[in-house]
Parts: structure tokens; sequence; C-alpha cells
């Protein structure tokens, strides 16, 4: 399923480089907790957020929350049915005109596999997009208009190998294409990738740390602009029980 998706975001930006295309490059800094806690032998909660900064840590760019109930389905499989509150800052060289709400709902199936060392992730997510409209209010500070809905799809392929022999360390690499979809999807099929590569640290039961660069590809809405995002991310990965 990956390459078609691959191969549908290619063609979309090769048909739309014809037009002419705006290149925002902008250095960005992710800072991000996630969580997944078993309550009961099943059942579980996904708790995340992100602190995303411009300029690395200056400005701000998005502030995320993103909550879930998680079902174990098997060993290797995991659904969550969630929601997602997302505010966006303007930021880079050319910003949007004011910040904006995001809710979300999603839906995804998790399932993870082993080659040889290698620990496989492939995340497939569905999201259904309110995106807050905003226009100028009184003494210049902005208000909601309206909701913009959107349906997008996301597929998320990662992979950890083991550094070294005792295995606390190891690197991570990760590819995740964004594409929305009919009859909601905006301006274009393609939204976004991200490419990822970093070192992660194991902390026993508490968890896991990772430290790494992503590349984010973004096509705006409406808009010749495209974002290269050059971006700093620091994860930090829980998977401590709630319950007994």
């Amino acid at each position: 399923m990956r390459a078609p998706l691959i191969a549908v975001a290619a063609l979309s930006l090769a048909a739309e480089s014809a037009t002419g295309r705006v290149w925002d490059i902008n250095r960005n800094g992710w800072y991000m907790y996630f969580g997944d806690h078993q309550i009961r032998s099943k059942w579980g909660v996904h708790l995340e957020g992100q602190w995303r900064r411009h300029d690395v840590i200056a400005r701000r760019q998005q502030f995320l929350l993103r909550p879930g109930v998680n079902y174990q389905l098997s060993e290797s499989t995991m659904v969550t049915l969630g929601y997602a509150y997302v505010k966006t800052h303007p930021y880079g060289d050319y910003p949007a005109n004011h910040q904006f709400p995001e809710h979300r709902m999603y839906q995804q199936v998790l399932v993870k596999q082993k080659a040889g060392t290698v620990r496989l992730q492939h995340r497939f997510r569905l999201e259904q997009r309110f995106l807050g409209r905003m226009i100028p209010g009184e003494e210049g500070v902005a208000k909601l208009d309206s909701w913009r809905y959107q349906d997008r799809f996301r597929h998320f392929l990662k992979a950890e190998a083991p550094l070294g022999r005792k295995g606390d360390w190891y690197g991570a690499f990760y590819n995740e294409i964004f594409v929305n979809f009919a009859p909601k999807h905006g301006a274009g099929v393609f939204d976004q990738n991200r490419a990822y590569a970093a070192v992660g640290y194991g902390l026993g039961k508490a968890g896991k740390i990772e430290v790494g660069y992503m590349n984010q590809l973004l096509a705006r809405r409406n808009s010749p602009i495209v974002e290269v995002n050059h971006t700093l991310q620091v994860g930090f990965f829980s998977s401590l029980p709630f319950g007994k």
C-alpha cells in the first residue's frame, strides 16, 4: 500500500510543479511525549503531547494534544480511537494571517513486526479534521469565523535497529505520508511527507528517548508555497501500565 501512496504524492507534486512553486525553508524543533498505558488486559489509553517550535525553540509553531483509547487485538496489533487538538501559529517567511485551531477525530491500526533484530511498526490512520478559519476582529484580535472539514489518510513505517551488543542504544528510521481524499480532500491529494532518522536509548521499564532529524515536505492548501522544514525532534516514549 505504501508504494502507491508515494507514487500518488510524487505525481501530484510533479504535476503541480509546472504552476511554479515557492519554497519556504524553516528550522523547527519538536519536543514530544508518547504514552501507551495499559489499564486492563486488552484496554489502555494513548496520551500524547507535542510542543512544536519555530527556529528550533525561539518562536511558537504548533501545540498538539492527542489522547485516545487503545484496544489490543493481538500481541502484534493494536487499534486506537481518539481525538486531537492542534493550535497553529504564524511562522516562516510566508506565515498564516492568524493563529488557528484544529479539532480531529482519528482511528488507527498499529502493527508491530520483527525482521531479525530489526523492530518494525506500521501505522494506518484516518483523520476527520475540523480547521478553524480566523478573520480580523476588534482591535486587531482575530476571531473564529467558520470551520472547514477535511479527510486525511496517513501511513507510517518505522524501523528500529539495535546499536551494539547490549541493545540499549538503537537507530530509528521512519517515513510517513499524508494523503487527502474525497469527497473533502481540499485542493490537492498530497498533503505532506515526513522522513526521519534518530538515535534512541532504552530506559528500561520507564520507556525510551529518541533524538533525531526529520525532513518535512508540506504542500500548503490553495497556495504555491511548499514548506521544507528541517526539524530537530526530541521524543520520550512510555509504556508503563496504569492498571495492575
